[in-house]
């Protein structure tokens, strides 16, 4: 007989049995935090079993199939397709090991927002909740917070349910899992990109205090000296100017690493004096006075 054509049990299919005893040969030791890849192969009502090349498939708990909860598993992880998860249990007596794509997608989600907040651009907030503080939103699928006092509207908070907001982050703390943000710092740089230094502009009078006024201008805040009001000496500066008052002011400086604006409108006058006795008429031709002062000052 040809020793090429003799059977042997090296030559012999493989059972099921020989099979079985192969893979006991085999560690498949999963370590909690360890990625993996794998397949779903079948569903239940409590989650879904994944092939991930060990003794037993995996199992991924309803709730940690994804950052959004879904009622249909399949609609997320479709049976068949490939995909990573965590290891968050290590194996069980029977070598099944407890899996999540939603702690991977949770880690993502914090690396972006920590990449936007370091980068200092807004986000878009849909508000979802109300509380004694502010509204609560999601942001990549994690829940944010925006305190009452970081909020334009600061009443009715109820109407803001289902709206987005623009904000920035204020905290951004992945170990506590807390997320703060303010709407009013976002429309204040929006508004810093629009103002530059040597134009005047419109704005309103918010406060009063010995050393000058506060002028808010679209959203923006900044001060008005009171060595910047007018060429002559000012007693008290509530003897010029009132809260709630429209005025135009020269923008004298702007420190967009502080968000600060400086004011002034002793620019518009013609002589030491002159806003605090024709204020009104000094207001009104602010534009053709300054450029009349600014080309007297180039001859």
């Amino acid at each position: 007989m040809n020793s090429d054509t003799a059977s042997s049990p090296s030559n012999q299919a493989f059972s099921m049995e020989d099979f079985a005893q192969a893979l006991e040969k085999y560690d498949y030791e999963f370590a909690k935090d360890q990625l993996v890849k794998g397949k779903v192969v079948q569903y239940d009502s409590d989650g879904a079993y994944v092939d991930i090349g060990g003794k037993s498939p995996g199992f991924v708990p309803h709730r940690e199939a994804d950052l959004i909860a879904v009622d249909d598993l399949s609609t997320v992880i479709p049976m068949g397709e490939e995909f990573e998860f965590l290891v968050i249990k290590e194996q069980n007596a029977e070598g099944q090991v407890t899996l999540s794509r939603r702690q991977l997608q949770l880690q993502g989600a914090w690396e972006r927002i920590a990449e936007i907040q370091e980068s200092g651009k807004s986000v878009q907030l849909r508000v979802s909740g109300v509380n004694k503080g502010g509204i609560t939103g999601e942001i990549e699928g994690l829940r944010g917070f925006v305190p009452r006092s970081h909020l334009q509207q600061r009443d009715n908070l109820e109407s803001l349910v289902g709206q987005l907001i623009t904000a920035t982050f204020l905290e951004v703390n992945q170990e506590q899992r807390k997320l703060v943000l303010s709407q009013r710092d976002a429309m204040k740089a929006a508004a810093m990109t629009k103002i530059s230094e040597g134009i005047i502009i419109e704005g309103t009078v918010v406060s009063l205090k010995p050393y000058g006024a506060f002028v808010d201008v679209g959203g923006v805040t900044g001060l008005l000296h009171i060595k910047e009001v007018s060429g002559a000496r000012i007693e008290s500066i509530t003897k010029v100017f009132e809260p709630g008052q429209e005025i135009k002011v020269f923008i004298a400086q702007v420190d967009e690493y502080k968000n600060r604006l400086s004011f002034s409108t002793k620019v518009f006058e013609e002589y030491p004096g002159e806003l605090l006795e024709k204020f009104e008429e000094v207001m009104a031709n602010a534009e053709e006075r300054l450029v009349k002062s600014q080309s007297e000052e180039s001859k």
